[in-house]
């Protein structure tokens, strides 16, 4: 059997990602995936990305050690306001060996 998407064993970072809340899922479909190495604790620099992403109308998903704080309030925020199709999430693995 063939299935198409993406999963993995790391859930949403806050309930406020959820699309679908009978299953308690996050379901963003053709989304533009950003992968992040480090922790997220400010979004200064990447608020290029995050208004081209909402040009586009597309949703976003991030992928990264953490996002903590300011940047996760300031994600939450847009996605309720409905600017902002997202999801974010911790990357899935650990050690010195966890590759992007």
């Amino acid at each position: 059997e063939v299935v198409e998407g993406m999963q993995f064993d790391r859930g949403y970072l806050s309930p406020y990602f959820v699309t679908n809340a009978d299953k308690m899922v996050a379901d963003l479909e053709d989304a533009y995936i950003l992968l992040h190495e480090k922790k997220l604790s400010n979004l200064q620099a990447m608020l290029p990305i995050l208004e081209a992403v909402v040009q586009t109308s597309k949703p976003l998903v991030i992928i990264s050690e953490d996002v903590e704080g300011e940047a996760l309030a300031t994600l939450v925020v847009n996605k309720l306001r409905g600017g902002l199709k997202i999801a974010a999430v911790k990357a899935p693995g650990f050690g010195d060996r966890r590759k992007a």
